[in-house]
């Protein structure tokens, strides 16, 4: 899997932000402070409900929209409404031109992990607030609901397939967060040519319910015409009408070495029981069987012991399987060097410029993330294996070079489930996996 490359003809990135961010720079512009060094770090400061870990996604998608980041005639137009001329000279001629570090797109993350590293004079980096976040918390939150199906899975095929569910643009980004976090397909073509994520897809009721006529309704047929469509390997839906005829029809026209059966309705466990029992039967004893419906990752989870092939994955996968959000926040924690907090109640931070360590058991099992000022030394591993979570992403303004491609961060994902504490892939509440510590 490589990048794909998106940059032609790509739009300016500029406004999608918030206004405020604008307004502190024309003040700090105004009052000589905008060109102050400061450093901004984005961290969660706990992780959604339930959940013992967050997998980093949306770096590969932020760097793309930084490159874009530019003040043009029309982006500059809107913030001519509320800017007067030095502020607009300004954003017109605005170029990152700092350094950011941060984790690996696919790295595990704890609450207080310093996940994102932004370094540059104060105008340059606040104005990237929102572009970061949005895209951060999205994707954090779509891959880390993903990753945890994925886990509750024990291996099975992973479709997504919500594009339905969420916001037109938003779902090609749901589906590459999806892939990234251990799924193998998508339905959603843009995530497909956009990222070169699988695609997957057969048929919806509405093709079944096509082949109807006054007298009555042709599931044969239809099924008969996806086979020619589509070859024996395709995949019926054999829920439209009765699940048990359905099944046998579906045979009947496809023969038993038809690819796969949908069951898109009904006690998902008790029918596929059936319908393996059923399929076997007939001879289809390779015919794989696929659900959908609802599915989230405790209903996934439930159905482990049942004789499923595929997950389809849809509402629950798009909207974080309710955790929508990481939690993620954007704060300043460094200007001019002298390391600067935020006090108030349940919404602290902590000062200065971060570097992050994971340590390992010699089977490669991690047990503890320790957080540290930059500025001093690297904490003893105490018999650990050690291992530092910042990566150069920007220098200079330049995107690094070498970015991990889409297939690299999925097996990162992948490597870090892995080495969880086995506790820390339970579904139940608890704990994060690990602890994080924090050194003065």
């Amino acid at each position: 899997m490589t990048n794909v490359d998106t940059t032609a003809a790509a739009p300016s990135t500029a406004l999608l932000t918030d206004q405020y961010e604008l307004t502190m720079l024309a003040a700090a512009l105004a009052d000589g402070s905008a060109h102050r060094q400061c450093t901004f770090e984005v961290f969660a400061r706990r992780l959604p409900n339930g959940r013992r870990y967050g997998v980093a996604a949306g770096a590969g998608r932020m760097l793309d929209a930084l490159a874009e980041f530019r003040f043009g005639e029309p982006e500059l137009a809107t913030a001519a409404g509320f800017l007067d001329a030095p502020v607009l000279e300004w954003l017109r001629e605005y170029e990152f031109r700092g350094d950011i570090d941060g984790y690996r797109e696919g790295e595990l993350y704890f609450p207080g992990s310093p996940i994102l590293s932004v370094r540059g004079t104060f105008a340059e980096c606040v104005v990237l607030e929102t572009l970061i976040l949005s895209i951060l918390n999205h994707d954090s939150a779509i891959a880390s609901a993903a990753a945890r199906m994925v886990s509750a899975a024990g291996g099975r095929r992973m479709i997504e397939m919500g594009s339905r569910r969420t916001h037109e643009l938003a779902a090609p980004a749901s589906a590459r967060a999806a892939y990234l976090a251990g799924f193998d397909a998508t339905s959603n073509l843009e995530a497909v040519r956009r990222y070169g994520v699988p695609g997957a897809g057969t048929s919806a009721h509405a093709f079944t319910l096509l082949h109807s006529g006054p007298d009555g309704a042709h599931e044969a047929a239809a099924f008969r015409s996806q086979v020619q469509a589509l070859g024996i390997g395709t995949t019926l839906l054999v829920d439209t009408f009765d699940i048990t005829q359905g099944v046998a029809t579906a045979i009947e026209v496809a023969g038993p070495e038809l690819g796969g059966v949908r069951i898109d309705s009904g006690d998902l466990g008790v029918l596929a029981r059936q319908v393996r029992d059923q399929l076997d039967a007939l001879g289809a004893t390779r015919t794989r069987i696929v659900v959908s419906g609802d599915l989230d990752e405790y209903a996934i989870a439930s159905l482990r012991a049942e004789p499923v092939d595929v997950y389809g994955v849809g509402t629950a996968l798009v909207i974080g399987s309710g955790a929508p959000t990481a939690g993620m926040v954007y704060k300043l924690v460094e200007v001019e060097g002298v390391p600067v907090a935020k006090r108030s109640s349940h919404k602290e931070s902590r000062g200065g410029t971060k570097q992050a360590v994971r340590l390992s058991r010699p089977t490669g099992t991690i047990v503890e993330e320790i957080v540290y000022r930059a500025a001093g030394p690297a904490p003893a591993a105490s018999g650990f294996s050690a291992r530092e979570l910042l990566t150069p992403m920007v220098r200079g303004g330049k995107i690094a070079p070498d970015r991990p491609t889409l297939a690299q961060s999925r097996e990162l994902v992948a490597k870090g489930l892995v080495s969880l504490p086995w506790e820390g892939l339970k579904l139940s509440p608890g704990d994060p996996a690990i602890p994080t510590t924090f050194l003065q």
